[in-house]
């Protein structure tokens, strides 16, 4: 049965989480368990200065989940082990100014955990440029990908990725993959937006996708399996507060939210850049709602 108020439907969306964090234990290790109970501490902490700052009542609001699942997304986007004070001002920012400075959970136009994500990724490259994978402190797979130089996909792709994706995230990717399915069959979220932006960055893959060469921008398999491109499908674009109201909406949202992160990925500074696109896509939200009243209503 579908969960019907926001504790409830905060714990399952935990729940759905957890299939992606098992497949990250193995080639994250066990600080990114320590980042997620750091980051839910910080993020309740930070959820309960805003509500008594804003003179709210703490009871509900504390308990409502969203803080958590906030701080837990935010703290699956970071590398673990990145000092604290990183996932404190990231938290800050995504509790604090994204959420709260809009009055609080159902008024924000940003998605938290992107805003805080994105705040950090802009202010400290450095201490968010390398992952360590297996035991090794490398760049990003699609970092590897994209400042790749004149190399070829075949001279590049034995360094970084495996089957379809980059070593160890085709499975992370699988595992967000499952839980969001899950969550899906639930009718917890709708699929709309998830469909939309993964078929929207498929479309895009393919047409830059030339077999392999040197100016090749990725085939549509490594773009669906590398990065946090099933975190953000299932996970992020489904947020009801920060997407379009109309079915029609979703749509158009998750398919601008894939070609956003397709560009960002080929052509711009950062080599995954799906909180900027999820931000650009949040902005656009309201305009696409009244575009979709104007034509549709």
């Amino acid at each position: 049965m579908k969960p019907s108020d926001t504790p409830s439907i905060m714990r399952f969306v935990l729940l759905a989480l957890v299939p992606g964090v098992l497949m990250m234990l193995p080639w994250l290790g066990w600080a990114l368990l320590v980042q997620v109970a750091l980051a839910a501490a910080f993020g309740i902490g930070i959820e309960a200065a805003c509500l008594r700052l804003r003179g709210a009542a703490l009871k509900p609001h504390l308990l409502d989940g969203s803080a958590v699942v906030s701080a837990v997304l935010i703290a699956l986007c970071l590398p673990p082990g990145v000092p604290w004070y990183l996932l404190a001002i990231a938290l800050a920012g995504g509790i604090g100014l994204a959420k709260h400075a809009y009055g609080g959970m159902g008024n924000n136009l940003l998605n938290p955990a992107m805003a805080g994500y994105a705040l950090v990724l802009v202010a400290f490259p450095s201490d968010l440029a390398t992952w360590v994978v297996d035991g090794v402190t490398a760049a990003t797979p699609l970092e590897v990908f994209r400042f790749r130089g004149a190399s070829t996909v075949a001279e590049v792709w034995p360094h970084a990725f495996g089957v379809v994706g980059g070593i160890g995230w085709e499975w992370m990717n699988l595992g967000f993959l499952i839980g969001g399915l899950c969550l899906l069959a639930m009718g917890i979220i709708r699929w709309q937006a998830p469909v939309a932006f993964l078929v929207s960055l498929v479309v895009c893959a393919s047409f830059g996708y030339d077999g392999g060469s040197s100016s090749s921008l990725g085939s549509p398999a490594m773009h669906l399996f590398t990065g946090g491109t099933m975190l953000c499908a299932w996970f992020v674009v489904t947020d009801p507060v920060t997407a379009p109201a109309s079915a029609r909406g979703r749509l158009i949202f998750g398919a601008l939210i894939g070609v956003l992160v397709f560009l960002i990925r080929s052509f711009g500074a950062y080599a995954d850049g799906i909180a900027f696109a999820v931000l650009l896509g949040n902005i656009s939200a309201p305009l696409i709602d009244e575009f979709v009243r104007r034509k549709w209503a």
